[in-house]
């Protein structure tokens, strides 16, 4: 082998390591794929006795935030309410935790009496695209920043630009992000903004925001009956949108005690998975025909689901509903394979990684349990949090990050020796 051979073979071998040793990340609402699954990352342990689950650092004083942190592969965004007044979003050092920048800008307001319980705080998780992050504030303003400097690139302020009103609940769809642009629920619509420049492209199922002007759930891009397409659950229907043209492909009701549609909902194969608070769990079939497309009944089952949303491991979807106990279905025929007879906190944040669930209660508390359909089985728990964590926990390879309701804490554990 000559020496240009040589060179050739070990530049290739290195951009291949260093390839390799990209850490994993944790990009926007429910992970990678949106969907709350891991992929090839390394399998996890058994429990979490000391040497595997271990407290790396924490930052302290955040005022509070619904927002799952978004991880990049050395940074950290957060975002925080300040004296009911005040959103502020900043960026952290990944391996320290230290501050890197700081932004902020006015945004509050107070919800409905009857969820004022669990606070007016910023609720939206950001998107980041490896350049820019996008932030959807509590006032129905969607911001771009600089990932790098923190500098506010464009805004978008909805109720402005469209006179709609301000939604009750505050945002709290979690924007979703491709190639071009930006999707999310707001100034009482579904639209589509132009990623670089916060022009609006598409506006449409409009004034579907129920009694209340708000909705909760967030959009997935998926592939249904051949054709990649937006998936959204709105305060009364899910439907099907034209990612191009904003055209609605198709819609079915959803029915849910005062419009709470709230979990984002699943597809699996040609079908999509939903549960909804007063409603049912169930699933819908997709089919086109000359171009037409509809969704038909599959099935459905009398158990509520609430806030938290479902992962999908295997076929089954595993779900925590409003009555607070953790199911799982068997997504081809409906059947309820098991039920906790534990309750739990009012919300799971849940990841999925080969036959393992990670959940993170409202209450603080993590567990790990087995993907297993045939029964319920808690590997592992452990207090993690102090004060209440309704964020989103974010996975990355073997960090895992806690957002409660006072601060973020980085835990590390180590996978099992082979």
């Amino acid at each position: 082998m000559n020496r240009l051979a040589i060179a050739l073979l070990t530049c290739s071998i290195s951009a291949t390591s260093l390839a390799a040793a990209e850490p994993e990340t944790w990009p926007q609402w429910r992970g990678p794929n949106r969907d709350g699954v891991l992929n090839a990352q390394p399998a996890w342990p058994n429990d979490f006795e000391s040497n595997s689950l271990q407290k790396q650092w924490r930052i302290e004083d955040l005022g509070p935030s619904y927002s799952g942190p978004i991880v990049s592969a050395d940074r950290i965004f957060l975002t925080e309410t300040i004296a009911k007044k005040t959103e502020v979003v900043s960026a952290y050092d990944r391996a320290t935790g230290k501050k890197l920048w700081t932004a902020d800008w006015t945004g509050a307001l107070e919800v409905p009496f009857f969820a004022a319980k669990n606070g007016s705080w910023i609720r939206s998780t950001p998107a980041f695209d490896g350049k820019r992050l996008y932030v959807a504030g509590i006032r129905d303003v969607l911001a771009c920043l600089d990932g790098e400097t923190g500098k506010v690139l464009w805004k978008l302020d909805f109720p402005s630009e469209y006179k709609s009103e301000l939604p009750a609940f505050g945002t709290v769809c979690s924007p979703l992000v491709d190639s071009e642009a930006v999707y999310v629920q707001a100034g009482a619509s579904f639209v589509k903004v132009e990623k670089l420049t916060g022009k609006v492209v598409w506006r449409t199922v409009k004034d579907d925001g129920g009694m209340f002007g708000s909705a909760f759930s967030s959009p997935i891009l998926a592939t249904l009956a051949g054709k990649e397409q937006l998936v959204v659950q709105t305060r009364t229907k899910l439907v099907g949108v034209d990612k191009y043209s904003g055209a609605l492909l198709w819609e079915r009701p959803i029915p849910s005690f005062r419009g709470m549609n709230i979990l984002t909902p699943i597809a699996f194969g040609d079908a999509i998975f939903t549960s909804t608070y007063g409603g049912t769990t169930q699933l819908f079939n997709l089919a086109a025909k000359d171009e037409k497309f509809a969704a038909t009944d599959a099935w459905s089952f009398r158990y509520e689901g609430n806030m938290t949303s479902p992962v999908v491991v295997n076929g089954h979807a595993y779900v925590l509903g409003k009555d607070q106990t953790f199911a799982c279905f068997d997504l081809k025929t409906g059947k309820e394979t098991f039920r906790s007879d534990k309750r739990f906190g009012q919300y799971w944040s849940i990841v999925a990684n080969g036959d393992k669930l990670l959940a993170l209660d409202q209450r603080g508390i993590l567990y790990l349990v087995k993907a297993n359909p045939a029964e319920f089985e808690i590997l592992a728990e452990r207090k993690v949090a102090d004060a209440e964590a309704w964020a989103h926990i974010a996975v990355c390879g073997e960090e895992i990050f806690v957002r409660d309701l006072n601060g973020l804490t980085k835990f590390r554990w180590s996978a099992p020796k082979k």
